[in-house]
């Protein structure tokens, strides 16, 4: 994808399906290779083409981004059938001041101490690709449309894109 107002579109798109979902499954590689996932909660409001959580910077998977920077990060809202795959490059990131800036009130389920809590550290995820699929509920009209075109009514239609793009630099 090289086109910016393109580019712009798949992350308000994403930005519409994540904004509402408060954690996310982060997949990293450990050194033997094998992958291993864990809740995490997004920290920041917006979702811009790049994902940020907070860690304490001596956790495990501090040691097996850095070593693996290739990650993965899923979304999922069962609610409403939503799913979101996102991968990119990782990296930790000290910074206090940029920490309090994203900081939301969901993290205190994690950090009891808040932004206080000591050795905490970002994890920035750079997303190179992202794949989602949303489902859209039928309702009536559809019900209806089964009704007379003898079709199954069982499921909703289903979006589902996979986007990729190279390494860019942040939109203003």
């Amino acid at each position: 994808m090289t086109n910016k107002n393109e580019r712009q579109q798949v992350i308000d798109t994403l930005r519409g399906l994540i904004d509402d979902i408060r954690h996310a499954m982060l997949v990293t590689a450990d050194g033997a290779g094998h992958l291993r996932s864990r809740p995490m909660c997004t920290a920041g409001h917006k979702f811009d083409g790049d994902i940020w959580f907070v860690t304490v910077a001596d956790d495990p998977k501090v040691a097996e981004l850095t070593a693996n920077p290739q990650v993965n990060v899923c979304y999922g809202s069962p609610t409403h059938d939503d799913f979101v795959s996102l991968s990119g490059r990782a990296e930790v990131v000290k910074d206090q001041k940029r920490i309090e800036a994203l900081w939301n009130d969901h993290l205190n389920d994690w950090f009891p101490d808040g932004v206080e809590t000591p050795n905490l550290a970002l994890i920035r995820v750079d997303v190179h690709e992202a794949e989602y699929w949303k489902h859209h509920s039928r309702g009536v009209q559809g019900m209806v449309r089964s009704l007379f075109t003898k079709t199954s009514s069982k499921s909703g239609e289903e979006d589902h894109e996979k986007i990729a793009w190279e390494e860019h630099a942040a939109i203003s």
